[in-house]
């Protein structure tokens, strides 16, 4: 199987505050506004060579994202960046109506999302926006792995015409994805090939499925792995081949059980293709307060994790 190596770790939203730095001396319609999180979301090199075109919001999401809709009316390509529990907890409201239903072209993007936000805790550790927004008619659902992938991706949207929710995280994470990989809306990557198992992964989890891939070649368990970068709207085509092939799927996410990528997934074999499944996903629960390497181990969303749901989604295939 094709082997990845990662040499240096990189927090996903630096890989936005990048991308959105690199918009700003390329493309002048783009506009950025923050609701009090400028460094933290790393919006201040573009806050700072490109003042007349951001906004600081204050803590004030609801008025960000009403902003944020105008500008999109008069032409601009505005990014408005806030936490995850914010930015689509707080605002759906405004979501909903001001941009989704009337098809804005507003980019929210949504860093310190899952349990990695670490010691911030439940109130703040999102694991319900991939629900939230894949519900939303018109909405696209991005969310990354790597630094590499989320400066691609920022760079990305800002071609696309339409609501974007771009979630990405606070920790750094292993950044193995090329650095000119283009990065295509709503078109899965195969990372290694197999024939037993797909293991369909996203945002940090993705390089949490290599290594476990990794491990089941020792134990002559063959598993694909699959990154879904984008949730919504899903390659289906993608989707459906592996798991014609493996007839046994994984799904890894850094979510709630509930209405994220599993969910997606499972409802495109079940309207097309039956097939044996497992999640590794947070089951249903708030997260809680602590460093974000014990988080993933205690609500199981580690290498581990992924390797018994394959063990476990092979015992139903052979059945």
């Amino acid at each position: 199987m094709k082997k990845y190596e990662s040499n240096e770790l990189k927090d996903t939203r630096s890989g936005f505050g990048q991308g959105l730095y690199e918009l700003g001396h390329s493309n002048p319609d783009v506009v950025a506004l923050c609701a009090d999180l400028t460094g933290s979301l790393k919006m201040d090199k573009f806050a700072k060579e490109l003042p007349d075109r951001f906004v600081e919001t204050g803590i004030a999401e609801a008025n960000m994202i009403g902003l944020a809709a105008g500008l999109a009316t008069s032409g601009k390509i505005p990014f408005a960046g806030t936490f995850a529990v914010f930015g689509a907890g707080r605002v759906y409201d405004q979501i909903r109506l001001t941009v989704a239903y009337s098809n804005k072209n507003v980019k929210i993007a949504a860093s310190h999302s899952g349990l990695t936000v670490g010691e911030d805790g439940a109130s703040h550790q999102m694991l319900e926006d991939i629900a939230l927004m894949r519900a939303l008619p018109n909405m696209t659902v991005i969310n990354t792995c790597d630094y590499n992938q989320t400066r691609a991706a920022t760079l990305a949207v800002a071609e696309y015409y339409g609501p974007v929710y771009l979630r990405f995280g606070r920790p750094k994470v292993p950044n193995f994805t090329p650095a000119d990989q283009k990065f295509e809306i709503g078109k899965a990557l195969v990372l290694t090939e197999g024939s037993d198992v797909t293991i369909f992964a996203t945002g940090h989890l993705v390089w949490k499925a290599i290594k476990a891939a990794e491990a089941l070649e020792e134990q002559d368990i063959s598993a694909e792995v699959i990154n879904i970068h984008t949730i919504k709207p899903l390659d289906e085509e993608a989707i459906l081949e592996s798991a014609n092939k493996t007839r046994a799927v994984v799904t890894a996410e850094e979510h709630s059980i509930h209405g994220g990528l599993g969910d997606a997934i499972a409802q495109v074999l079940a309207h097309h293709l039956p097939t044996p499944m497992q999640y590794v996903a947070v089951r249903d629960t708030f997260g809680e307060s602590g460093k974000a390497d014990e988080l993933l181990k205690k609500f199981g969303l580690e290498t581990d994790n992924i390797i018994q749901a394959v063990h476990n989604v092979l015992k139903y295939k052979h059945r």
